[in-house]
């Protein structure tokens, strides 16, 4: 399904002849920045067909724009269901240790806030369906781990009040600008805000006391209160991570193996 970029750009208005770089990252996707004259912008190209855990190109774009408008991520300029195009933002690409740099909780904590406020996108996530889609592609983990991992998410069931999230809040996916707005809204749907919460204070295992700071700073001092909430979430997320993690070919066995005993710690 590899498509190539300058057949795909002789169709999109404005941009044939653009230069092509190849950007590092991306699971399923291949990214291009795009330079033609004064203008740049960001190609992603769909390697293979995109299943009912992502949202269609279109419901991406339609999610992204509207975070656009609020400051929170770049402009989408054309997409259909095999590409997308997007505004190119100069800025600096977070890593894990930024988390650990003064201020930035603060600004991420703010910046769900307004996320968090965004209109109802009406796709509701589903860990369910998510967790059956890793699993069918796992091979080495052993079994009483994705029963576990299973169990966690059988036994999660989503709030009533339901926003709009990201659900792929890992660093990588942020960029100061010099405010911050996030990237890749493939998987942005209605979920329980609390994933989004639980994505920065476990994928980056912040430690309790940035938990407290990112929870405070979510509900103008009043964290503590939520504390349970978001225990829940780190639960459900870890089980989520782990099952994908093995589902991935070029997966760490001992970053796989440190989920796994996250998750069973937060399960004793």
């Amino acid at each position: 399904m590899e498509q190539d970029p300058k057949k795909v750009l002789a169709g999109i208005p404005d941009w044939e002849g653009a230069s092509i770089e190849r950007l590092s990252g991306g699971f399923t996707n291949r990214t291009y920045r795009l330079t033609r004259g004064d203008k740049r912008a960001v190609l992603k190209l769909g390697v293979s067909e995109r299943d009912e855990i992502l949202n269609t190109r279109h419901a991406e774009a339609q999610v992204q724009n509207t975070a656009a408008k609020a400051g929170l991520a770049p402009r989408v300029i054309y997409t259909d269901e095999r590409m997308y195009l997007g505004e190119y933002v100069e800025g600096t690409s977070w890593a894990r240790k930024c988390l650990s740099k003064k201020g930035n909780i603060e600004l991420v904590a703010s910046a769900l806030k307004k996320l968090h406020a965004l209109p109802l996108t009406g796709r509701s996530f589903d860990a369910r369906v998510a967790a059956k889609r890793y699993v069918e592609k796992i091979s080495g983990l052993q079994a009483a781990v994705v029963e576990q991992c299973q169990r966690v998410i059988e036994n999660m069931r989503l709030p009533r009040n339901l926003c709009c999230c990201h659900n792929d809040l890992v660093a990588e996916n942020i960029i100061t600008t010099p405010g911050i707005i996030f990237i890749d809204w493939e998987y942005a749907c209605d979920n329980d805000p609390f994933f989004d919460l639980a994505t920065i204070v476990e994928h980056h295992e912040l430690s309790d006391t940035e938990a407290c700071l990112l929870l405070d700073v979510y509900f103008n001092g009043d964290g503590q209160r939520w504390r349970e909430s978001l225990e829940r979430q780190r639960k459900l997320y870890l089980a989520l991570l782990c099952l994908w993690l093995a589902s991935q070919p070029g997966s760490s066995k001992s970053e796989i193996r440190s989920v796994v005993e996250r998750l069973a710690t937060s399960c004793s």
